[in-house]
């Protein structure tokens, strides 16, 4: 395997931070030639000073000075601001991990697309909100396109052996989030606390809110129907809380296909940078059969995690409603986190987006943008009128 150079596009992110745990145990393979971050300007600075990149950007320009003041006498280029994110994309490396969080990872991740690179894709954020435009993109400038997730990571790994005309069923896990036994009147009143204490799972905030709510398994939904070509009836969700099988897929002659992995982000992350081929991620892997002890699945339960099922009826309308979804749901796990909304009321919040967005087709990624940015107003108009 010849050395690689990578951008890390969300670097101070979780899945940023493990990218470069990765990074670190393999320095004869990889070497980090550009960093970017939102705002963790003192992560940033560290993760500067031990893999020294030629670029580092904050995309917070506010945190430029103390960027530039804290590494004044090194030779490593300092850029800030939106701009200088998609500058940093189109930089030539030979992987992107893309990991900004939320729909500001769209431009940025199209840009290294542009540009015909292997990015490797932790946001679902970008395929929810313009899933046929990103696809389109990399197949006209033939980049390569790598899920992280692990529940993608896993389907993709089968995918590469198996036609896609004798798949039946495309199943994706969720673990269930910390509320999973909770009734309905037991999750009137949780804490921003109480919901971001993934029991399987390290993550970030707001991908954590997802998965108590299960919005999470409802937006890599819609992200797997792109990335494989899928139609939405072949994609299903099976509650799995142990975390140990990330994907399954069922064969027209009855046949099931699995992948599991211990639940740490380290091995999908290990096997998008080596890609096409493996490399040992930097953790101490357990023996399979104490893995495979014990493993329970059930049929998630729409009544009491709806969120699942309006992310499902979104992807099936197509459209603009996975656009319109994601929006109001970063601004209501947002507000949920805030104190400004209960956890049940978030639902509410999105349904109520849902429903007074005219649906409308989106044939370019300013449209997109646009409609991502319009409802976020309108969300946070409905806010305003709650709370009053």
């Amino acid at each position: 395997m010849k050395h690689q150079t990578l951008t890390i596009l969300g670097s101070t992110g979780s899945i940023g931070t493990n990218t470069l745990d990765v990074v670190r145990a393999h320095s004869d393979k990889f070497s980090v030639k550009v960093l970017v971050a939102q705002k963790n300007v003192q992560k940033l600075i560290a993760q500067a000073n031990e893999f020294n990149p030629e670029l580092i950007v904050i995309a917070d320009d506010s945190y430029y000075q103390e960027l530039k003041n804290n590494l004044n006498n090194s030779k490593i280029e300092i850029l800030a601001g939106d701009d200088a994110v998609i500058h940093a994309a189109q930089v030539k490396t030979d992987i992107v991990m893309s990991a900004i969080t939320g729909a500001n990872s769209l431009r940025p991740t199209m840009a290294a697309i542009v540009r015909g690179a292997k990015v490797a894709i932790a946001n679902k954020e970008a395929l929810v909100c313009a899933g046929p435009l990103i696809m389109a993109a990399v197949q006209k400038n033939k980049a390569i396109l790598i899920p992280v997730d692990s529940e993608h990571s896993a389907l993709f790994q089968l995918f590469n052996h198996h036609e896609k005309e004798f798949i039946d069923k495309v199943i994706i896990t969720a673990s269930g989030g910390p509320f999973r036994t909770f009734t309905r009147d037991q999750m009137q009143h949780v804490t921003p606390q109480q919901a971001i204490k993934h029991p399987n799972w390290s993550m970030g905030v707001k991908i954590s809110v997802d998965s108590a709510t299960l919005m999470n398994k409802g937006l890599e939904l819609i992200e797997a129907a792109h990335l494989f070509d899928l139609n939405p009836n072949q994609l299903d969700v099976l509650v799995h809380p142990q975390s140990i099988v990330h994907g399954i897929v069922r064969f027209k002659d009855g046949s099931h296909i699995l992948q599991f992995a211990q639940p740490d982000m380290r091995i999908p992350i290990a096997y998008s940078l080596a890609f096409p081929k493996r490399l040992t991620p930097p953790l101490d892997l357990k023996q399979p059969l104490s893995l495979l002890s014990d493993l329970t699945f059930e049929k998630p339960d729409y009544k009491r995690f709806p969120m699942l099922k309006t992310a499902i009826d979104a992807m099936k309308s197509g459209l603009n409603a996975p656009t319109l979804l994601n929006a109001a749901n970063e601004i209501a796990v947002n507000a949920f986190i805030e104190g400004k909304i209960s956890f049940l009321k978030m639902h509410d919040l999105i349904v109520n987006v849902l429903e007074y967005m005219p649906q409308r087709p989106l044939h370019l990624i300013e449209d997109v943008l646009e409609e991502d940015q319009k409802t976020r107003r309108t969300c946070l108009d409905l806010l305003k009128k709650h709370a009053a």
